[in-house]
């Protein structure tokens, strides 16, 4: 689509909005809306909170009046069904704006095109197009978890100049620094659930909790197949605070399975021929739970198992300038790939000095 200054301007800004609502909108998608009236904005806003209103009808209420000549700029395609909120559409329709610029079409199949068709049945035009990579990539959790039914997948690591999560005996607190782990208290603050295996729970005793709290209570998952996770854990102690959810197989020891369940944990028993498909199934319950982003935290095991499948979408790494040897605690275990050609890249890599730390982060391309 042809678009002028004023557009790519007022498009950036929607954007913008619409970041403002991550952690808050989940399993929704982040949107952003700009009214303007050719160069003056008289009205403009975002998505705030599941269930709430939406970008649009932010915008148009802080608009109040819409003149002649108004055109309206969205991230997103505008609803057309009734949901937990009316249809966008309708109220679009009523403020009387003769255009509507759209970034990325709405896959979400009770929209998909129906908000475009019902806005050009009003006499509206309407263009599409308008810096829909960027829009893309703003939602790609939201779009991934309509598309495929699955999460967006995060993993997250420190580690040692030579690649290390941990020494020989286990010790690993801590790696990283201070400022690192800032970043990853802020990071689980906005996720769905955090996945840890059996070791990394048994060995760390870890919280996994966001300190302090985010916008979002992400729940703990441990992948412990015979239920051994011990009743004194950090995890099981505070799983009527937090929810805890303990993956295992049917034949996990029925008494270990019930002092985890009176304990607040809920015992999540998958039938599998493999880990991989245990994986697969997990992701599937997690995706019909309409979690969006989950965070895997390791160990070495649980990461190159799910690296292996190609199903990592985002990556942060924390790098300390120390070194520790050794055979153990790798940091994605597993036969890796046989090639450098057939190794997975970054794309749209930031690189960040943090004091004596560095932390890489970036997505996986998975087409």
């Amino acid at each position: 689509m042809h678009a002028s200054e004023t557009d790519i301007r007022l498009m950036i800004r929607a954007l913008e909005l619409a970041k403002q609502g991550q952690g808050y909108v989940e399993p929704n998608p982040m949107v952003g809306c700009v009214i303007a009236c050719g160069d003056e904005v008289i009205g403009e806003g975002w998505h705030q909170g599941f269930g709430g209103p939406h970008a649009e009808i932010e915008a148009i209420r802080h608009a109040r009046s819409v003149p002649k000549d108004t055109t309206l700029y969205v991230t997103l395609e505008p609803c057309c069904h009734f949901g937990k909120t009316p249809p966008c559409t309708e109220a679009v329709v009523k403020t009387g704006v003769r255009r509507v610029v759209i970034a990325q079409r709405d896959p979400f199949p009770q929209v998909d095109g129906g908000g475009i068709e019902q806005l050009k049945q009003h006499g509206i035009k309407v263009e599409v197009g308008l810096l829909e990579e960027q829009a893309k990539e703003l939602n790609a959790p939201y779009l991934k978890l309509t598309k495929t039914g699955r999460p967006w997948l995060i993993a997250k690591w420190a580690m040692s100049l030579d690649g290390k999560l941990a020494t020989r005996t286990g010790d690993s607190q801590w790696i990283s620094n201070e400022p690192s782990r800032a970043i990853v208290h802020h990071l689980r603050g906005r996720m769905d659930a955090i996945i840890v295996g059996r070791t990394t729970a048994q060995l760390d005793d870890p919280q996994l909790t966001a300190r302090p709290p985010g916008c979002r209570t992400p729940t703990r998952i441990v992948l412990d197949s015979l239920a051994s996770i011990s009743p004194s854990s950090k995890l099981v102690c505070t799983a009527t605070e937090i929810p805890v959810v303990v993956v295992v197989l049917p034949d996990a020891p029925t008494e270990k399975c019930s002092q985890l369940r009176a304990a607040g944990c809920e015992v999540l028993a998958l039938q599998v021929d493999n880990p991989q498909d245990r994986l697969e199934k997990l992701f599937d319950e997690l995706g019909r739970r309409q979690m969006t982003n989950v965070l895997v935290e390791g160990g070495g095991e649980l990461l190159g198992s799910i690296f292996a499948m190609n199903a990592i979408d985002e990556v942060h790494v924390f790098i300390a300038p120390i070194i520790i040897g050794g055979n153990e605690a790798s940091t994605i275990r597993g036969i890796g790939v046989e090639k450098i050609a057939d190794s997975l890249a970054l794309q749209n890599t930031q690189c960040r000095q943090l004091d004596d730390n560095l932390y890489l982060s970036g997505r996986l391309n998975q087409d």
